[in-house]
């Protein structure tokens, strides 16, 4: 008899939300957390990732057993007992790569099935944990529902905003490309402006410090890390003259259209990033790739974002 939350071999099933425009972004997000990507709504792998780290994210199923039909997963879950309340949620309410999605009353009745058959107290409205199942491309999977937080939507209103900033899903999604695993990893954003990517950072355990030129915006940061109980350091100075090393730097990049910098400013904080991290993550509206291999760098990845007609290059160099 399979005592709830012993697991095989760990096997998860992460199921996606994303606008057209993020899809790149996504992707490339999808390959820094996994080491590979796909190009539906989901994707399957043995890496565990906290499903609210990731703007694009809608959950994650912790597999427990799998079975070739529905009489399979219900003769399994006969033999499955649980100590903690539950519910039992199928989660093909929409399409899922080639698997259509199931209409709601087969749904329902989906549930009712397997539900009736585990051992244990079922509570429809506040269980202590939701099982899952799902069809995925002619396989059946039952297991351990984690649903995604959308923490970075509390991010949206900072008490200090500026207009050229990166927004929240793009910031986040950036953080998690130059960061996928934070245990053991230092970063830095040595322009970090108002500190919108330090903030999702933070908020998702990066250790990260900031730094800008600009002692305004250096204040205004944080401001907005205090605003949202977060703690970072965040220090005035150019990144000329930050001496520490880092795993992972993430820069979005002056621009010449809002700033008075020039390509040579432009080389030069590449350059110091060079000596300062082996790892790079670089946000520009601009063509870059000759500064970054003139710097030293090597780009091994990299997407476009967009937001309507409006484009901005992600750039990950090592």
């Amino acid at each position: 008899m399979k005592h709830a939350f012993e697991v095989d071999t760990k096997k998860f099933i992460y199921t996606y939300v994303r606008q057209v425009d993020e899809h790149d972004l996504c992707r490339l997000e999808m390959r820094a957390f996994f080491g590979y990507d796909s190009p539906t709504n989901v994707i399957t792998s043995k890496v565990k990732i906290d499903p609210s780290r990731s703007p694009f994210i809608r959950e994650r199923l912790e597999v427990i057993f799998s079975g070739k039909d529905l009489d399979e997963i219900k003769g399994q879950a006969t033999e499955f007992v649980t100590h903690k309340s539950f519910k039992v949620t199928c989660l093909n309410s929409i399409a899922l790569n080639m698997t259509p999605k199931l209409h709601h009353p087969e749904r329902r009745s989906i549930e009712r099935e397997i539900g009736e058959v585990i051992q244990g107290e079922a509570d429809l409205h506040e269980p202590e944990v939701n099982f899952g199942i799902v069809l995925l491309d002619e396989v059946w999977y039952f297991g351990i529902i984690k649903e995604s937080e959308p923490i970075w939507r509390f991010h949206m209103k900072k008490p200090h905003m500026y207009s050229t900033a990166l927004s929240t899903r793009v910031a986040r999604a950036v953080a998690n490309i130059a960061v996928p695993h934070p245990e053991g990893i230092r970063a830095i954003d040595p322009c970090c402006g108002i500190g919108t990517v330090l903030v999702e950072a933070r908020s998702m355990g990066i250790d990260i410090v900031g730094r800008d030129i600009n002692p305004l915006v250096c204040l205004g940061s944080r401001k907005n890390l205090a605003h949202f109980g977060l703690e970072g350091e965040v220090v005035i100075g150019p990144i000329s003259e930050v001496t520490n090393t880092y795993d992972a730097a993430i820069i979005d990049m002056p621009y010449n259209l809002f700033t008075h910098i020039t390509a040579e400013g432009q080389l030069n904080i590449l350059k110091d990033a060079r000596r300062i991290t082996s790892k790079l993550v670089v946000v520009t509206i601009e063509p870059m790739d000759h500064m970054i291999t003139e710097a030293g760098f090597e780009i091994v990845d990299r997407c476009i974002a967009k937001k309507g007609t409006f484009e901005r290059q992600i750039v990950v160099c090592e």
